[in-house]
């Protein structure tokens, strides 16, 4: 037997799904498929499994099947599986939740800054997914608590950066976003405020992304491809400020800090991005003045400016394109005035 592992987007902000593909050994006997694949995959338990196999989550050659389909050598089975956020039990907390659009299948809704998507250590409460496990318990109650973490969760965006972000209702829902993601047919445009002129108006960054080597808790760019996963970013200039400016980055791929990683190694790290080095005067002659103004705009965007601006994908059930655009939230909005009055005063 061959086994092929492929992560979707590993360690990446926008799917929590990895994908296992199979071939049958020529020599196979016909064998149930769940039986088959749990003897593969593990600590994969049938339930889960199965579950799994109902929602759309396996396939044989390329077509859905049942849990009694039976092996025959040489199918190419593909198993998505759920990547388990370091969390066991998701408490329903009540919150404000900004849902941009809901129905049976999907729900949007435009994430603030400040939120973490899911428990994690040290982030058991107040996340993003709290808040969406006590809105359908209410809408549900018998609801199965379980599958709220499994199947609710497709993607996920940083703490710090605000905007759009899509999660299933069903696990039927969850199969399908989570095959979109997978081949790069979700649009997703992101809106960001970089250090320095962007000399090119429109531009494409591709080099791999992996961890730091020194810091573990960053990444950063390979742009030989030496080590790392493929990374592709294609951004647009929409406003300049002298010394900052306001750019969209449409993402081919979504490895982690994509955006973050790929602006800095072309030299424009995002503004006020502390863990990259942009929350310190990049451009510009430090003077008192200039950097009196500069903290007071690291003061109005406390945060790296960074915003999941628009978000398109087919609906699960009905096939209809959806794309949904969120405006810049109030504190980048409030960066941007003062560069434009910065400038403007320095053009007078």
């Amino acid at each position: 037997m061959s086994e092929e592992l492929d992560q979707l987007q590993e360690e990446n902000n926008e799917t929590l799904y990895e994908r296992t593909t199979f071939i049958v050994d020529k020599g196979q006997d016909p064998m149930r498929i769940d039986k088959w694949v749990q003897a593969r995959v593990i600590g994969l338990t049938r339930s889960k499994l199965q579950n799994g196999i109902e929602a759309g989550f396996l396939t044989v050659n390329g077509k859905i099947v049942k849990s009694n389909y039976k092996t025959r050598p040489g199918d190419e089975v593909v198993y998505m599986s759920f990547i388990n956020p370091d969390y066991t039990e998701l408490k329903p907390e009540a919150m404000d939740l900004n849902i941009v659009y809901e129905d049976e299948a999907v729900m949007v809704i435009n994430k603030p800054s400040n939120m973490v998507v899911h428990p994690g250590i040290g982030n058991y409460t107040g996340t993003l997914l709290n808040g969406v496990a006590y809105h359908l318990l209410a809408q549900n109650p018998e609801l199965n608590e379980e599958l709220l973490p499994r199947f609710g969760l497709v993607h996920r965006i940083d703490k710090n950066t605000t905007g759009l972000i899509v999660l299933a209702k069903t696990p039927e829902a969850a199969s399908h976003l989570a095959k979109q993601f997978f081949n790069h047919t979700v649009e997703r445009k992101y809106v960001a405020l970089v250090w320095g002129d962007v000399e090119e108006e429109t531009g494409t960054i591709e080099a791999h992304i992996a961890r730091h080597k020194q810091n573990r808790k960053m990444f950063d760019a390979y742009p030989e491809g030496e080590i790392g996963k493929h990374a592709i970013t294609h951004y647009k200039v929409i406003e300049r400020y002298n010394y900052v400016t306001l750019v969209s980055c449409i993402l081919e791929t979504g490895r982690t800090h994509q955006i973050r990683v790929h602006m800095k190694h072309i030299g424009h790290t995002l503004f006020n991005d502390w863990e990259y080095g942009g929350d310190r005067i990049l451009k510009g002659t430090i003077y008192t003045k200039y950097k009196q103004f500069v903290d007071n705009c690291f003061e109005a965007c406390p945060r790296c400016a960074l915003h999941a601006a628009t978000l398109g994908f087919e609906h699960p059930t009905t096939g209809e394109k959806m794309v949904f655009e969120s405006e810049l939230p109030s504190d980048i909005q409030a960066a941007i005035v003062k560069w434009k009055n910065y400038k403007a005063a320095a053009h007078t």
